[in-house]
This record gives C-alpha cells, sequence and structure tokens, in this order.
C-alpha cells in the first residue's frame, strides 16, 4: 500500500441521533480518534426556528479538539437557509446535507431520503444553496433512493456539475431503514458514475470490513463509520495503527471515556438522576455487544446512580 493511498483514505464519525452528541464526541477524541472528523446529528427547523439543541451541540465551545462538520436537513431552501445562515454565524466554512434520513414522520414531508424520488426538488434545493452560499463547503449524504436504487443515479448528472467538495452514499433504500443487506451493486453502479470524492457508509464493524471496501473501491476518498464505532470506539484507530488494541487497554480507555461523558451530562442536565441515568444508558445501547450479556443487562435496568455505577463497573471488570 503506498503512502499517497494512506495519506488520503480516511474514516470519519457518521452521526446518529441521540447519541453522537458534543459531549460524546468531545470524549471520543480525548480517547479514541483516529477520525478525521465528526459530523453533527442533522440540525432542523422547527416551528420556523432551528432547534436549540441543535444550536447548542454545533457550539464550536463545546467541540473543542475536533475537526466538526455540522449536518443539516431541510426540504427546501427556506428552511436550509436559516440552518446554513447560524453555521456560518458559528464560524462553520463546511456543511454536510442530509438526503439519506430514513425516519417515515421526516420523509412522508421530503426530508432525508424521501427527497430522493423529487429530483426536481433535490436539484431546487442543491442549486439554491450554491448560489446563496457559495462561500460555504457543501457534502451530500445519502441513500441509494427511497424505492429504487435508480433515484441516486438520475441524481449523479446534477451532482457532478455541481461544486460539491464530496459525497457520502449508503447503499440501502430508505424504506429499509436500517434492515435487510446494503446493495454493493447499487453502490458500485453509482461509483462508477461518481465524479466527486466519495465516501462508503454502512455496515462497517471491524477493520477488516474496512479492508474490504477499500479494496474492492479503490478510488473511494474514505468510509463513514457510525454504529461500528459506536461498538468499538477504537475502530478508527486501530484501522489506522493496523492492529487492535490489548483488551486491558482498550477497556481502560473505554472506562475514562465513559467518565467524561458522564461528567459533562452531568453538568449539562437538569432532570435530575432519572434524566441523567436515563441518557447514560445510551451510552451503552451500541457498546461492547459482545460482553456478558447479563452485565450488559444489569447496566440497562439499573433504577439508581449506585446501581448504575456498581453495573458499569462490573461490566469493565473494574
Amino acid at each position: 500500500m503506498s503512502n499517497q493511498m494512506q495519506n488520503t483514505f480516511t474514516i470519519r464519525f457518521s452521526p446518529l441521533q441521540g447519541y453522537t452528541d458534543a459531549a460524546y464526541r468531545e470524549a471520543h477524541a480525548r480517547f479514541f480518534g483516529g477520525v478525521e472528523c465528526y459530523y453533527s446529528p442533522f440540525a432542523r427547523v422547527e416551528h420556523g426556528e432551528v432547534r436549540r439543541k441543535d444550536v447548542r451541540d454545533i457550539e464550536p465551545v463545546h467541540n473543542a479538539g475536533l475537526k466538526l462538520v455540522p449536518q443539516f436537513i431541510a426540504p427546501d431552501i427556506g428552511k436550509a437557509g436559516r440552518i446554513l445562515a447560524l453555521f456560518s454565524e458559528k464560524g462553520y466554512r463546511e456543511a454536510n446535507l442530509n438526503l439519506g434520513c430514513p425516519f417515515p414522520v421526516l420523509a412522508r414531508r421530503h426530508n432525508g431520503s424521501g427527497m430522493l424520488p423529487y429530483p426536481e426538488e433535490v436539484e431546487e434545493l442543491l442549486i439554491g444553496i450554491v448560489e446563496k452560499f457559495p462561500s460555504m463547503s457543501l457534502s451530500v449524504k445519502l441513500r441509494a433512493g427511497w424505492e429504487s436504487p435508480d433515484e441516486s443515479l438520475s441524481l449523479l448528472p446534477l451532482f457532478n456539475r455541481l461544486p460539491l467538495s464530496e459525497i457520502i452514499l449508503h447503499p440501502r433504500l430508505g424504506k429499509q431503514q436500517y434492515k435487510g443487506s446494503a446493495d454493493m451493486e447499487a453502490f458500485a453502479a453509482f461509483y462508477e458514475g461518481c465524479e466527486k470524492p466519495l465516501f462508503y457508509n454502512g455496515d462497517l464493524r471491524t477493520a477488516d470490513d474496512i479492508d474490504s471496501i477499500r479494496k474492492r473501491f479503490p478510488r473511494l476518498r474514505g468510509v463513514a463509520v457510525g454504529r461500528g464505532l459506536l461498538a468499538n470506539p477504537a475502530l478508527a484507530m486501530e484501522y489506522a495503527q493496523g492492529c487492535r488494541l490489548p483488551e486491558d487497554e482498550r477497556t481502560e480507555r473505554i472506562r475514562q471515556m465513559h467518565s467524561a461523558v458522564f461528567q459533562a451530562y452531568s453538568r449539562q442536565l437538569q432532570g435530575g438522576d432519572s434524566q441523567l441515568l436515563a441518557k447514560m444508558k445510551s451510552f451503552w445501547e451500541y457498546l461492547l455487544p459482545d460482553a456478558d450479556r447479563k452485565a450488559r443487562k444489569a447496566v440497562g435496568k439499573a433504577s439508581r446512580l449506585d446501581a448504575y455505577w456498581a453495573a458499569v463497573n462490573n461490566l469493565l471488570g473494574v
């Protein structure tokens, strides 16, 4: 493998609503890292304004020590414009448009992958963004389609002619949500016609998975990984180093990361122990899926903070 290839292929941390917020990102960057950048969970407009929690999440002060590319979702240039004006005000010069979200409540309103069957709406949105925010570097994350992979392929001429910085493709259909298999033939067809830097996203759980994708699609700019990094926060670091972390070191880093996230939520949340406990349980939803089932279950069943900490320490063997 050439040094040039090593330098140009990168791993990005794909966002998940409710999981990869600022507290999580800061702790991951501090104790693991290995990713080129983090994407925020998408910002969106509700009742005419960008949601407050989305504004807080992208505040530069909450994202120190890492590169953040804020993501947004919008069905039209009016809402997109409000969000991008906010990003610009906060000092961001890059933004990622989400055309991949499969959640039906949003898709029905032509947000995320629900917009893909309507190429004229995608074109109007993208051209409007490019014209109104010429200094903002714009990338796009999308699904293969909502109903058919033909939807993403039909958008390729538009993507190729616009000044997009890069494209991230998850080769499932929106209507699949996260079920079934990724359609590698659909990705291959998109890859062959794509003239922009392209990232693969979907079902990357191990370093071997990443390596397999990289070998099959050698022109890839990199991969965007979400659930795989939530399950193994060391995945990007291990891929870069070419070897697995020793188990005791991985466990210690997870312990430190967990403590940092706990402290951050303790400062942020105002709803008392019950709110903090509910929030911390989500930290473990994907993490260490192969750990002892009884120990993982005890974390999820804890109803008090002292019981939660005892269960976490047991799970980590502390």
